[in-house]
């Protein structure tokens, strides 16, 4: 009897496989346990220490994250405007350099391809951050306009500084111009004889800055922020995407691919989502000209929406992950939670839950089935639920300009 030969060859590990970031190597001084995932092929921290101190470092303090993975788009040209107008739902004709808007686009049928967020760095010169690779979209969206559209990923470093010192921090490590810079606004600065550019952006829903950066001056950057921490001046923590996750919950961000399917990836009908259907309408203009998904879009406002992604708090402490919810309990099916996160700041379960409205109305009651495991026996709750129309988490610093100081 043969034996089947054995393939001794030594494999490539997960580490290996991924693209190092500019701030790799210090951020692996930060990551003891060695919690890696994959984002958009780079590697990217889950968890560096503990969740939990990550969190709080985010809410309390000051927490920086590697945002290098993110894509970014450069658009540059005469028709600039028009095609950023003919691609996104609303009017980007009035975003001034120097400032950020949070956009979305659609396919023809007017479901969402992808949400991001839009610079305007120079008259003219438009940076465009995405969640999802949309190269092919762009330049498809682009042909017969006079624009140039170069992803820029790879070229750009970024950090995400966040947390009521993230103003302190920034200002002790030299950075200028932070006192007048305004919620979603741009400005420049020179650090240790480098250019920096500094947007007051974030996903955390607190005060916080976004660090653009050439990828030759990414360590230079680091070390600036990072020596006020070893010379005992601010408590200064890495996190990972474990992190941001809960936080972007408490502030009702949504993510595509976790709270919706992008247009892009959907494989059966019915399961992309429109704005109306995200509850992102405030950001569908039918004011200015003919944009992609916009003649599919006027038809959906004319009709009573049918289901809608909510904000939802469920009572209880146990963990509704991809819970079905009922109108009543026991009641009919409406629909499922699609992301959640335990608050250590509000005590409670906040979720996003994509839900069936009957007549343009959510349901009188919210119940979710929650199935959890107790001493290895699955057991089954009910726990109410009650929808939020704000975001869970809301903080005044946020919007403070200039922030306090601490």
């Amino acid at each position: 009897m043969s034996k089947q030969a054995i393939d001794l060859t030594p494999q490539p590990n997960f580490r290996q496989v991924l693209q190092p970031t500019p701030f790799h190597q210090r951020m692996v001084e930060h990551c003891p346990i060695q919690n890696w995932m994959s984002w958009n092929g780079y590697q990217t921290p889950r968890v560096c220490d503990q969740l939990a101190s990550e969190y709080f470092a985010i809410r309390s303090t000051c927490s920086v994250m590697d945002l290098t993975p993110m894509e970014k788009y450069r658009i540059i040209g005469p028709d600039a405007v028009k095609f950023l107008n003919r691609l996104v739902t609303r009017d980007i004709s009035g975003l001034k350099p120097g400032r950020v808007t949070y956009v979305i686009w659609c396919n023809d049928e007017g479901k969402v391809l992808d949400d991001g967020t839009l610079f305007h760095l120079e008259q003219g010169d438009y940076r465009l951050c995405a969640q999802h690779h949309q190269l092919d979209w762009l330049l498809l969206s682009s042909l017969g306009m006079d624009v140039s559209i170069e992803e820029e990923t790879h070229n750009i470093a970024a950090l995400s500084v966040q947390g009521p010192t993230s103003f302190s921090v920034l200002s002790a490590a030299g950075l200028q111009g932070l006192d007048t810079l305004k919620p979603f606004g741009i400005c420049q600065s020179v650090l240790h004889g480098f250019d920096v550019t500094i947007s007051r952006t974030g996903f955390t829903g607190d005060l916080g800055y976004e660090l653009w950066v050439d990828p030759s001056n990414g360590l230079a950057l680091w070390d600036a922020i990072f020596m006020l921490k070893d010379n005992g001046l601010f408590d200064i923590r890495t996190i990972g995407l474990s992190a941001l996750e809960m936080v972007r919950i408490e502030a009702g961000f949504i993510m595509p691919g976790d709270d919706f399917n992008t247009a892009e990836s959907t494989i059966r009908a019915d399961h992309d989502r429109s704005p109306y259907e995200l509850g992102l309408g405030w950001l569908v203009d039918f004011d200015k000209p003919y944009f992609t998904g916009k003649r599919a879009l006027i038809h959906e406002y004319s009709q009573p929406i049918a289901r809608r992604l909510v904000k939802l708090q469920v009572e209880g402490n146990k963990p509704p992950a991809d819970s079905f919810l009922y109108d009543g309990k026991g009641g009919r099916r409406i629909g499922t939670i699609k992301s959640h996160s335990w608050s250590p700041i509000l005590k409670t379960n906040v979720c996003m839950a994509d839900i069936e409205y009957r007549n343009g109305l959510p349901p009188g009651e919210i119940w979710a089935e929650i199935y959890y495991q107790k001493e290895l026996e699955w057991r089954a709750t009910w726990a109410k639920c009650s929808v939020s129309e704000k975001p869970f988490w809301v903080h005044p610093r946020r919007l403070a300009t200039p922030p306090q100081a601490f």
